[in-house]
């Protein structure tokens, strides 16, 4: 069990209430404390300002209130519903994506919602997303309302044998053994890798394959009772990932990757793993 908290971004709206039962069903199988985060953020002008409050608004004591009675009635349902857990709510103020960065790091683990109201207006559509998810100093878990998680489906995580993706590699293992679950290795690989050095698709492939395997062999040893597939194909990683994701409960990626992965968080990989995958995706770097 680990002291430190699991915060979930919370605004009440439905995909924070699915972010906030992956981390309670995430908790309740490491035993760490849940803390909910809510971040209130004032809109003035022809925006959404808080529960029950009209735009144009300014914000007074009885909005904090009401948001802090929000936060405080899902404190004490997730409590209820979960005996066993340390469950705790908090109300921050100041724009989400830097309050949250703050906030990951002291925490083991960041879930939010894929999108919401309020302060995560279009979170996945914009820069909140790009600037959380490549900043956080812990894990990132992104969770849509639409994709529930399955107990029993494989963890995919992509390994293209850079930094990043090896250390996204041991959350996805580690996951994996939690769940009692399978991990599925993708690695993806663009043939421009090879045309300089004489291409041989043959010969890539094998190098390709190889290279995975080693990444993967102390983790075969440290968790042996892991069942582990392998998937190593020459062409775009994002769509890999996605269909992959079709029969999983967890996608893993790294923030930063090279060859198939090359730019995660910062060019179209990412964007389309995370508007695409039927199913929670969890974005790693590290720390």
């Amino acid at each position: 069990m680990s002291d430190e908290e699991i915060v979930v971004g919370y605004d009440g709206s439905p995909d924070a209430a699915a972010a906030l039962a992956w981390a309670l069903e995430e908790a309740g199988r490491t035993g760490q404390p849940v803390r909910l985060a809510y971040v209130f953020e004032w809109l003035t002008v022809g925006g959404w300002i808080g529960p029950g409050i009209a735009p144009g608004a300014w914000p007074d004591a009885a909005a904090r209130q009401q948001v802090e009675q929000l936060v405080q009635q899902a404190v004490t349902d997730a409590a209820t519903a979960n005996p066993g857990l340390t469950v705790h709510g908090e109300v921050f103020d100041g724009p989400p994506a830097l309050v949250l960065q703050e906030r990951s790091a002291e925490a083991a683990l960041l879930v939010l919602g894929s999108r919401g109201h309020g302060g995560f207006t279009g979170l996945l559509t914009g820069s909140t997303a790009v600037s959380v998810t490549a900043h956080a100093h812990c894990p990132v878990v992104v969770v849509r309302r639409d994709t529930p998680t399955a107990t029993g489906k494989r963890v995919v995580v992509g390994v293209d044998g850079s930094e990043t993706s090896l250390v996204a590699l041991g959350f996805a293992v580690e996951r994996a053994a939690g769940r009692n679950a399978p991990l599925h290795a993708v690695r993806a690989w663009a043939p421009t890798q090879w045309r300089a050095q004489g291409f041989d698709p043959d010969e890539a492939q094998a190098t390709e394959r190889a290279s995975l395997e080693e990444s993967l062999r102390q983790w075969r040893e440290s968790f042996p009772d892991v069942p582990v597939t392998t998937e190593v194909l020459s062409g775009n990683a994002a769509s890999t990932l996605v269909e992959a994701s079709r029969d999983a409960q967890l996608v893993v990626i790294g923030t930063r990757g090279r060859g198939g992965l090359r730019g995660a968080l910062l060019g179209s990989v990412s964007q389309q793993v995370l508007q695409h995958a039927h199913c929670p995706v969890a974005v790693i770097r590290q720390r």
